[in-house]
């Protein structure tokens, strides 16, 4: 049977069992960071997953993929937890002392290695979770010609987040060579402990701030960020893919001038390209904030992401001033990020209420970008570098069918030597030209903020939704 995108599958030729036993196990309430994760499955009745895919080095063994897989559902809950489906209230999760995964041994029957791998990996993610009975993670090594060639992992989301799966590829590989211990034990906050202490005093005090702050943005927010769609038709997704070098630099030569991180300069420049197309200013985004910047987090193999209101003026200043404003807009969406969502739902249900409207929070904006977003003691690029690396900008529209349905969903990338961004639109709002058009604003926001910050963001006033050029 042929895989999705026209892609040999494969034939899984072996399913190797794996039993693991692991400290720690109980039943608690989802932790804030999954009940997000949830309600999002529960939105588009689609196992929402991570999913990493490595090519493995020469003399790699099942019994070597076996063991790790053994070791890392061994060591980290979040990897030996099942949710607990109830039929008056969202699930809870119970985590298991001891069990059975299985790894999928799945032969290339002389197919390219990496075209399976692609097929197993687009298999796993497609064919929903049995929640209540599965374990999380689904593992399937790829032979060709009798030689492990890579491995495919997918996890469900609710167990996991791209921060946790890098933390989970630092912990593997951080493994003694020889012995295959761990390089120490796990220090990091696991789901239960989340879950206490979010139920905690201090967790609930926590909780009261972060729907607050989501109050007051919501009673001072534009409720309408696109207007009313201007194309026909049923409501279809549509991505684009912007790959900048002349970004990078940007961003790079902001960041070690001013001596910031660099988050703020692609938050601002994303905040007036968008206003730039749109005309709605103040600019309202819901942030994915990874909250591992919080004690006990930093590495820990868990879902932690969370949404969190972005809101920046961006009329009548500079570039220069914009970077300076999206830093501390974003601080405030980072801190105030931790949270319970069904809570959070209440707050939206009563503010929409007392304003007597309907407000849209369709635009979402997540810097999933792993590498270092420091620059101190960089050397400076120069503008003219900058602006040439403007020629090297490529665009495509590959699907990416992991990526949620919202109105825009802007993501932001690091591969090597560019950034890389991805927004998918609902296209009863954007056609193809106004995408591009988008994406050529935000680099071109970020080139000025590098080479001219003093240069206007061109947003005169705050406006309202129905303003789109």
């Amino acid at each position: 049977m042929p895989g999705e995108e026209g892609l040999p599958a494969g034939r899984v030729v072996e399913r190797v069992p794996v039993p693991f036993e692991g400290e720690g196990s109980g039943e608690a309430e989802l932790t804030w960071g999954q009940i997000g994760l949830w309600q999002s499955i529960e939105l588009s009745g689609m196992s929402k997953t991570v999913f990493y895919t490595e090519e493995r080095p020469p003399g790699t063994t099942v019994e070597h993929i076996a063991d790790e897989l053994r070791f890392m559902v061994s060591r980290h809950q979040a990897l030996r937890t099942r949710l607990v489906l109830r039929e008056n209230g969202p699930p809870r999760q119970r985590c298991a002392t001891s069990g059975e995964v299985t790894l999928e041994v799945v032969d290339t029957e002389g197919a390219d290695p990496a075209d399976i791998a692609e097929a197993t990996s687009q298999r796993y993610q497609s064919v929903p979770f049995e929640y209540g009975s599965e374990w999380p993670v689904r593992l399937a090594a790829i032979r060709h010609e009798d030689v492990i060639t890579h491995t495919v992992l997918v996890v469900l989301h609710t167990s996991i987040d791209a921060y946790g799966l890098s933390a989970l590829a630092r912990d593997i590989a951080a493994r003694d060579p020889e012995t295959g211990e761990a390089a120490g034990p796990v220090t990091a906050s696991q789901p239960l402990e989340q879950a206490a202490k979010q139920a905690s005093p201090a967790g609930r005090r926590q909780n009261a701030t972060s729907l607050k702050y989501l109050d007051r943005v919501l009673r001072t927010m534009t409720p309408s960020r696109f207007g009313e769609p201007r194309y026909g038709g049923e409501r279809t997704i549509d991505m684009i893919h912007l790959r900048s070098p002349a970004t990078l630099l940007a961003v790079r030569t902001v960041a070690a001038r001013e001596k910031i991180d660099d988050s703020p300069v692609l938050l601002a420049s994303f905040a007036v390209g968008l206003a730039r197309f749109t005309g709605v200013n103040p600019v309202v985004a819901m942030l994915m904030v990874g909250n591992r910047f919080r004690p006990g987090l930093a590495d820990s193999v868990s879902a932690l992401i969370q949404i969190s209101p972005y809101l920046i003026d961006v009329a009548g200043i500079t570039m220069g001033q914009a970077v300076e404003r999206a830093a501390g807009s974003a601080i405030n969406a980072y801190k105030n990020a931790y949270y319970n969502p069904y809570e959070q739902d209440e707050v939206i249900e009563r503010v929409e209420a007392d304003r007597g409207e309907e407000l849209d929070l369709s635009c979402f904006y997540n810097d999933r970008r792993q590498q270092e977003r420091g620059h101190a003691g960089e050397e400076l690029d120069t503008p003219q570098r900058i602006r040439d690396a403007l020629a090297d900008t490529e665009i495509s529209w590959e699907p990416e069918i992991s990526m949620p349905q919202r109105n825009v969903y802007f993501n932001v990338d690091d591969p090597p030597g560019a950034i890389e961004f991805v927004m998918s639109v609902d296209t009863r709002y954007f056609a193809r030209p106004d995408m591009e058009a988008i994406m050529r604003n935000v680099e071109e926001a970020a080139v000025q903020a590098a080479v001219d910050p003093a240069a206007p963001t061109r947003i005169s006033r705050p406006v309202t939704a129905g303003a789109v050029q």
